[in-house]
């Protein structure tokens, strides 16, 4: 595995630039340069209320996490900061779930007659977790210390004198079964677990273990649900131990303990540990703000690096989604899995991909394996399975966010071929395919069996996924996808009612469902329409006119905002990620300033460095923590798939992102402080910028983007409609994805100039009929010819079932590339290369609604067409 460059030290660049309002409060600020943030790392942070993080010892992206579980929320290795007892130290867990899961093989320390249901006190001022170890002095007398590498773990016991010093291995925590405990000799032992089972999900996985001990037990045994092992302390206090784990084999298990970890200095793994996390933290250096703020971002980044998970073992062997055993190519460093779909793509991905491009570029081939061996991208995965835990169709998002945060060293051409079948073939992730493609939306009542849930939310979600796809297609040259969906990212629109200003959800036959409040979490998931109203992060500046104009967007944002957790329904849940884009929407409609300050507000509000004052929701294995370091540094990944940020401000006085490919991006805000986060000028690279957004280059190839702030408000900086961050309204919208829009307009017949080519009705609907229809400039009649197809309403002129002999009718479709959607113009005709036969007006007859054809081209009038120009 390739290690990360150490990055300890990152000297401040301060421009010494005046400002307005300039805030006392700055000179509470750290004046120096972070140059070990390990040490600032606060694992418990998170570990109260619904944050779900754990406290204990693990590696940047690591298979294994050593880490002590409380009893409040069993089963799955969760530990509570109100807890006061220990119930054993298992081997892997996740970090802010929403459900339990793993906590496997729990290991507890006790002392005396066994008992195997015992649990042990403890208090938090006889604790500490850093970045890469935790340590505890526990009722019973226990002092218990853990770090690991990658794919192992350490323990340093260390009991009172005695001779019943005991190990309790409970093997049958989180659901375990199929379960096996061997005694290799009286100084190791191995075994493994089947469980999994996340949020009541059927998949499961094995986790194999060898554990080496640097002394013998003097006696071994067992009780239900586990195995025990008791070792003599009376002169010798201190018991090392040693542990590997795979998710193939024992074998595995061993020889990950053997490379990783071959001595017995347990303060030497610990040290490495500590600098591996250095050596990935330190990509972003600091300067400047409190220190209270300096150990949350850094604890935020902490978080954000923890997921995915390893799933191969040294050797290169991993478990796969056929249930069979693979190996990871040559160009391919490891294989990563368990991938927290519909939170990650918002904001965790492209900060792995920014700060850690090689393991997102190998988690982004891990997905390409995924496909290639299940035939779909994951949606939640736990290790090498689906779960099928939460709605839309998030893989092909991450895959793109990936990408266009730098992370390339991937097969990308297998990638950008899976996510076009994965948006458009049956498949047991993308619910709703069927029902999408026919009604351009997800029908909200019974008439069809449902296999989706959240019909509005699950649209917006397939929206705005379906525009990380567009851009990844873009971005490899692939302009007819591109194209294809970005139309389609569009059916957002489908659920928006202009009169009410709200998403809501619609019936089969058209109509919207009667009975709706904003407020009702109904056909939502994990919300309400007041918070997924906003939830078209592609393109704000189409909901704005959808609304009717910036100042009603901004009347809703203003009303959803003026709570930040939710309150009643009727406000954003700034700690849940379904909100977590609003704040940025201001950038898109000239009032960049409330970015600023409800950002900052959320910060002060949300983010305390106080475990027991913890009011952010679930980490979801870093969505949330991810989202903090971004807008501490003053900006955020607003579009899916994109490397656009919209701009907020920043938390520090200086900023430093080392990138992989060699550049550098430099934020300096010489007056940053908690109450100045108002922008008042700002240059890019030396020249004045005066834009809510920075553009893509910032994130591949860096820049300096200096600040001057304040603690009042400047409403005309970044105000004009052109300063507003990129939207994507398909073809001819505002900034669209790609080249310039195509000539767009009417297709009108030569045989007769008052007759126009016309999509019936204006049907979005597969398999509408083409016809000749009077000219009369309705959008059913204005085409745009791009690459080769002739699209109107977000759908492509296509022969029927592919046919090619003479009279196949002409109907409209699904863009998908197909050689029976490709036409070229020659002289006035629109051929099919595949067929080699021309769009024709059957009999020469342009009575109203005669449906179109193929024939064989024979330079007749019925076949002559002005496209627009």
């Amino acid at each position: 595995m390739k290690r990360w460059r150490l990055l300890l030290a990152v000297c401040p660049l301060f421009l010494g630039l005046g400002a307005p309002n300039y805030s006392a409060t700055a000179v509470e600020s750290a004046t120096d340069a972070v140059s070990d943030p390990a040490s600032l790392v606060n694992p418990l942070l998170g570990t109260s209320h619904e944050g779900n993080t754990f406290p204990g010892a693990d590696a940047p992206f690591g298979m294994i996490q050593w880490s002590p579980d409380t009893p409040s929320r069993p089963p799955g290795g969760f530990y509570a900061y109100s807890d006061n007892v220990v119930t054993g130290f298992s081997l892997n867990h996740l970090s802010g779930p929403g459900c339990g899961a793993m906590g496997d093989v729990p290991v507890l320390p006790t002392t005396g007659a066994v008992e195997g249901n015992a649990t042990v006190g403890f208090s938090h001022a006889h604790e500490k977790a850093s970045a890469g170890s935790y340590a505890v002095d526990l009722d019973n007398g226990v002092s218990t210390e853990l770090t690991t590498t990658q794919r192992s773990g350490m323990a340093r016991f260390t009991f009172p004198p005695t001779t019943q010093a005991n190990l309790l291995f409970k093997m049958s925590a989180d659901r375990a079964s199929d379960i096996h405990f061997d005694k290799v000799s009286n100084t190791e032992v191995s075994g493994r677990v089947t469980t999994g089972y996340f949020c009541a999900s059927s998949p499961t996985y094995t986790l194999y273990f060898d554990m080496l001990f640097d002394r013998p037990f003097t006696s071994a045994g067992t009780f239900n649900g586990g195995n025990w092992l008791t070792f003599d302390t009376t002169s010798a206090r201190t018991v090392h131990a040693k542990v590997g784990i795979s998710y193939v084999s024992t074998a595995g298990a061993i020889a990950n303990r053997t490379a990783e970890n071959n001595s017995w200095d347990f303060d030497k793994t610990r040290t490495a540990a500590h600098g591996a996390w250095n050596d990935v933290l330190g990509r972003i250096g600091i300067t400047g703000g409190t220190p209270d703020q300096q150990k949350v971002f850094y604890t935020a980044l902490y978080h954000s690096l923890l997921h995915p998970n390893l799933l191969s073992d040294t050797d290169g062997k991993y478990w796969g989604f056929d249930h069979k055993v693979h190996t990871v190519s040559d160009n391919q460093k490891a294989q990563y899995g368990t991938y927290s779909g519909w939170d990650i793509y918002r904001t965790q991905a492209q900060l792995e991909a920014l700060v850690a491009p090689q393991q997102a570029s190998d988690s982004a081939q891990s997905l390409v394996n995924d496909y290639a061996q299940a035939g779909f991208f994951p949606k939640w995965s736990l290790n090498s399975a689906e779960t099928q835990v939460m709605n839309g169709d998030p893989g092909p998002a991450i895959v793109a966010d990936y990408y266009a945060f730098g992370a390339r060293d991937f097969d990308t051409s297998a990638a950008m071929d899976y996510m076009v079948k994965q948006g458009t073939t049956s498949n047991p992730i993308r619910m709703g395919l069927d029902l999408q493609t026919k009604y351009g939306y997800l029908p909200s009542d019974g008439a069809y069996p449902h296999d989706f849930y959240g019909s509005v939310a699950t649209l917006l979600e397939y929206s705005a996924q379906d525009m990380a796809t567009s851009a990844f297609a873009g971005a490899l040259g692939k302009t007819t996808t591109q194209a294809q969906f970005a139309n389609r990212a569009q059916d957002w629109k489908n659920v928006f009612n202009p009169t009410s200003g709200f998403m809501q959800p619609k019936l089969t036959n058209g109509s919207w469902r009667s009975g709706f409040s904003p407020t009702s979490g109904d056909q939502f998931v994990e919300g309400t329409s007041w918070q997924y109203t906003g939830a078209v992060p592609h393109n704000v500046r189409g909901l704005a006119d959808a609304m009717g104009g910036n100042s009603k967007l901004a009347a809703y944002l203003d009303s959803s905002l003026s709570e930040l957790h939710g309150s009643g329904g009727s406000h954003a849940d700034l700690g849940n990620e379904p909100s977590i884009a609003l704040p940025w929407e201001y950038d898109y409609i000239g009032q960049a300033w409330k970015t600023q300050k409800i950002v900052r507000q959320v910060q002060k509000d949300l983010w305390p460095n106080d475990p027991s004052a913890w009011s952010v929701g679930n980490d979801d294995l870093g969505t949330m923590s991810a989202w903090y370091v971004w807008s501490a540094m003053g900006f955020y990944p607003e579009t899916p798939g994109t490397a656009d940020l919209a701009l907020g401000s920043p938390l520090f006085t200086s900023i430093i992102v080392k990138l992989g490919g060699g550049g550098t991006i430099t934020v300096n805000a010489s007056q940053a402080s908690t109450d100045a986060p108002y922008v008042q000028s700002a240059t890019l690279n030396g020249a004045n910028w005066n834009n809510a957004y920075l553009p893509p280059s910032f994130v591949t190839q860096g820049g300096t983007l200096n600040f001057t702030l304040g603690t009042s408000a400047n409403t005309s900086w970044a105000s004009s409609a052109s300063s507003a961050p990129p939207s994507y309204n398909g073809n001819g919208g505002t900034k669209p994805p790609g080249p310039p829009p195509a000539p767009s307009g009417p297709v009108t017949s030569r045989l007769n100039a008052g007759k126009c080519l016309d999509n019936y009705s204006g049907s979005s609907t597969n398999g509408n009929k083409v016809e000749v229809w009077d000219c009369n400039g309705t959008d059913a009649q204005r085409w745009t010819f791009r690459d080769g197809t002739l699209q109107t309403g977000g759908k492509c002129l296509d022969i029927m079932s592919g046919g090619t002999s003479n009279g196949s009718l002409v109907e409209m479709w699904e863009c998908h590339g197909g050689a029976n959607q490709q036409w070229q113009s020659d002289n006035g005709t629109l051929r099919n290369p595949a067929s080699g036969r021309c769009l024709d007006i059957p009999g020469f007859d342009t009575t109203n609604g005669i449906q179109l054809d193929i024939w064989d081209c024979d330079g007749g009038t019925n076949q002559k067409w002005n496209l627009p120009t």
